[in-house]
């Protein structure tokens, strides 16, 4: 028998660290591969963490509440002497750090600023109360407690809110809409504090909004920012699904988008162009090899998520759909792990869907590229045959391409766009969705 340590594995992009919620197993336990011993939460999501190998936990290293540094020791695990050596880390060696690629180690992505340092400072003695109070049923994770505590929510308005996470545990969103229902009604209760001259009204950014503008500020000052158009024959594509989608929902109950569409599309010009898969550390290029396709996903609330499809390029074009459908919902459902969040390479974002023509998007850190994909239009259009011009009803649509200047020219920017253009526009509509 061995004894060897587990360690906090990566838990996305940017999160060094996170707060252990519950231990679920206890000293002394037979545990095995895959089986859930542990609930962390981070300032993405709370989620569980398996253990990476079989045996008998001998010892926890870390306490509900504690904040641990990714790639630290966490347990103590006595294993079977034949298990692989590579498997392993030994007790009486140094955990090592958990092995994050560059780009985890530069900006993080869009949406969310890092609650690290609230994180780090214990709990105010009110809040500690209403987090550990065997009168009340709720429990509140750290996070939680410190968005609390730095926006003066009292422990009674605590308790007012209803949780839409785990065994209706209030989530950092629950908190963010508290927040500014609470700022609406002090708006309209007390006007005169949100004017300036009687005309204008003063509004004060949210949390999250600041998180936001914060994400992007950092994006525009790291990448010189490019983009280039093209607009699209979508036709082709448009006849297939309205051809295929009534079969596809009557297979599957679910809808075949056009978002599954356009990242096949992508994937495929990524394989032509591995060198917009890239990331930049330093004065260094990283070259991906994995192929991680983010997409920009509307939440309720008005605000974005971007989940990543790993691996892209091994999906078919069923497979791609079934994958965004099931990450759309789980991102509504805010249901989404860390893992579903990390390790993007290049992002899409399907702004047609909200009518859009065109849009510049900002670049998601550390990547060096994104997409928009914009409404698709009817709209006359000549049209070449070898018997001459015609003019013709075509279904179009514009698509941008933003890219790092610093270590994307100009060039490989516009091919890059152009062969995307290329797939769309020859697609094979005899193809099967399923």
């Amino acid at each position: 028998m061995k004894i060897v340590e587990m360690v906090m594995p990566p838990m996305g992009e940017s999160i060094m660290e996170c707060t252990v919620l519950h231990l679920l197993a206890k000293a002394g336990d037979k545990v095995f591969v895959d089986d859930s011993i542990l609930e962390v939460a981070t300032d993405k999501v709370d989620t569980e963490v398996p253990c990476p190998f079989s045996g008998v936990l001998t010892e926890w290293l870390v306490a509900e509440n504690e904040v641990v540094p990714i790639g630290s020791p966490v347990a103590k695990i006595e294993v079977e002497n034949d298990v692989d050596e590579s498997d392993l880390q030994p007790a009486d060696k140094p955990a090592a750090s958990a092995a994050a690629e560059p780009e985890t180690e530069a900006t993080a992505a869009i949406l969310e600023k890092d609650y690290e340092e609230a994180l780090s400072r214990k709990p105010e003695p009110a809040l500690e109360f209403a987090k550990n109070s065997p009168e009340n049923n709720s429990f509140y994770s750290p996070l939680v407690l410190s968005i609390a505590r730095e926006e003066h929510i009292t422990e009674n308005e605590l308790a007012t809110i209803l949780g839409t996470g785990i065994e209706n545990r209030v989530t950092k969103n629950d908190i963010f809409s508290f927040l500014d229902n609470r700022k609406q009604k002090v708006n309209v209760a007390v006007p005169a504090a949100t004017s300036l001259n009687g005309s204008n009204e003063i509004i004060e950014m949210d949390r999250m909004r600041k998180m936001i503008s914060q994400r992007m500020i950092e994006s525009r000052r790291i990448s010189a920012h490019v983009t280039s158009f093209i607009e699209t024959d979508m036709t082709p594509v448009v006849q297939w699904r309205e051809h295929t989608k009534a079969e596809y929902r009557k297979k599957t109950g679910d809808s075949i988008t056009f978002t599954p569409i356009l990242i096949e599309a992508v994937v495929k010009a990524i394989k032509d162009y591995p060198m917009i898969n890239i990331s930049v550390d330093g004065d260094k290029i990283i070259k991906k090899k994995e192929i991680n396709i983010g997409m920009a996903v509307a939440l309720p609330d008005g605000n974005l998520i971007v989940p990543v499809i790993h691996r892209a390029d091994q999906y078919d074009l069923p497979g791609l759909a079934r994958k965004v459908n099931d990450l759309a919902k789980r991102a509504r459902e805010n249901k989404l792990k860390a893992d579903d969040l990390a390790g993007g390479t290049y992002t899409v974002s399907n702004i047609g869907a909200f009518a859009n023509l065109m849009g510049t998007p900002i670049i998601v850190q550390p990547q060096v590229a994104i997409m928009a994909f914009g409404a698709i239009k009817k709209k006359p259009a000549v049209i070449e045959t070898p018997q001459g011009d015609l003019l013709g009803i075509r279904s179009l649509m514009f698509i941008s391409h933003s890219y790092d200047h610093r270590v994307v020219d100009g060039s490989l920017g516009g091919l890059f766009l152009k062969r995307v253009n290329d797939y769309l526009e020859n697609f094979d509509t005899h193809r099967s969705i399923m």
